[in-house]
């Protein structure tokens, strides 16, 4: 866990996770691109934040230094208060106002990362955690929060840099806090990002193991550097104690994300129903249960839980391309479209082609093709063409449609 600092961030209560994305394109694509890496639990605690006495707040016209601590107080406080009921926008609007209070103040940009982060929204948190490393620089939490986000995997070609970071900011944070368990897993962390499985990866998460015993994510991280270095015999007990150790949501889902991660996307799935009896609405756990049902082709089962999500993180891009991609399994075309037309206006220009292919657009027009409603297929691949003016293929498909439709 992060230890308390001197820096006026506090120290987070549930277990972080972050594994590399392993496994195929195709499969990638099936479980709606990115397969987010594990990262859906990672969750600080709210930066603190004293309410003051005041029950009105009124707005003066010229503040005090006084009053605009006070008020930038308020402000945190009602973000930290939304952000654990899950109101993400409300949250959001009170850490902007204290940033408004006191742009120079890491508290605020640290909490608009962390609903970023609960959102998956991972340049957006990325952004929000650099800006209060300019602030608060020497802070373990910040340092560890940012390299939590980096080394989430995402479009484009920058990962490679992200993860290197990732890897230096944590070993900053080792450095400034050496008892902290949860510096040294953010570290072999960022190692295993990189593809490193070694014995200095290895070091760092034993050092992690042996400061809090109870660190189950360490556990998670150590046994599967240990199955990278072949050596199952150590590894797979250690992976089982683990499991055994996860009684609460969070951790379940930390311990699910682990198993899709190898793409064990069958025993996933009894942990992540034992996360969501325990809690129904966990994000991560919907998230990763839709993940698992679509991956199985049980699309109709994906779509309550995606609704779910999307209906508590609006801006989350990987929850629309996957159930835009369970529409396109049960045929509702129109649907698809739609789902994937919201992703795209909410994706990354790295990640808004990954809307264009066979689970995207492309798919929507050969879904048309097949009903015979070649004008709405032009329309579909021609969405396609305008995200990837290059794409020759869709340039093809649009020539093919428009034949159809010529009398």
């Amino acid at each position: 866990m992060f230890q308390p600092s001197k820096a006026p961030f506090a120290r987070p209560v549930l277990l972080c996770m972050c594994l590399l994305f392993a496994g195929t394109l195709a499969l990638a694509q099936e479980a709606g691109g990115d397969l987010v890496g594990g990262a859906g639990i990672f969750r600080p605690r709210n930066p603190e934040a004293k309410r003051s006495g005041n029950p009105n707040r009124p707005v003066r016209p010229r503040l005090t230094p006084a009053e605009i601590e006070e008020k930038y107080q308020d402000a945190i406080s009602d973000g930290n208060d939304a952000r654990d009921a899950r109101k993400f926008g409300t949250a959001e609007s009170s850490y902007r106002a204290a940033v408004n209070l006191k742009p120079q103040d890491a508290r605020a940009f640290y909490g608009l990362g962390n609903i970023y982060v609960d959102q998956h929204r991972w340049n957006d948190a990325e952004d929000a955690y650099r800006k209060a490393l300019e602030f608060a620089a020497t802070n373990p939490d910040v340092l560890m929060a940012l390299s939590f986000v980096l080394v989430e995997p995402r479009s484009g070609a920058s990962n490679a840099k992200r993860f290197t970071d990732a890897e230096y900011f944590a070993r900053r944070a080792t450095q400034l806090q050496p008892t902290s368990a949860l510096a040294f897993d953010r570290l072999g962390a960022a190692m295993i990002a990189r593809g490193i499985f070694n014995h200095d990866t290895e070091t760092a998460l034993r050092r992690a193991v042996e400061l809090d015993p109870n660190l189950v994510v360490a556990k998670v991280h150590l046994a599967r550097v240990l199955r990278h270095m072949n050596r199952y015999a150590e590894a797979d007990p250690m992976y089982r104690s683990a499991i055994d150790q996860a009684k609460d949501a969070p951790t379940l889902v930390l311990v699910a994300e682990a198993m899709q991660s190898e793409q064990s996307w069958a025993d996933s799935e009894p942990v992540l129903r034992r996360a969501l009896d325990l809690d129904a609405r966990n994000p991560g756990a919907l998230f990763l249960m839709a993940r698992v049902l679509s991956v199985n082709g049980k699309y109709a089962e994906t779509e309550p839980l995606l609704k779910t999500v999307i209906e508590m993180s609006p801006k989350f891009f990987q929850a629309r391309s996957i159930l835009g991609r369970s529409y396109l399994g049960l045929e509702r075309y129109d649907d698809a479209f739609k789902t994937y037309e919201q992703a795209a206006n909410l994706a990354s220009d790295a990640d808004r082609k990954q809307l264009t292919g066979a689970f995207g657009f492309a798919g929507v027009g050969d879904g048309y093709m097949k009903a015979g409603r070649a004008k709405d297929a032009v329309r579909a691949y021609s969405r396609g063409l305008q995200i990837d003016p290059a794409n020759a293929e869709l340039q093809t498909k649009i020539a093919a449609a428009r034949a159809k439709t010529t009398p």
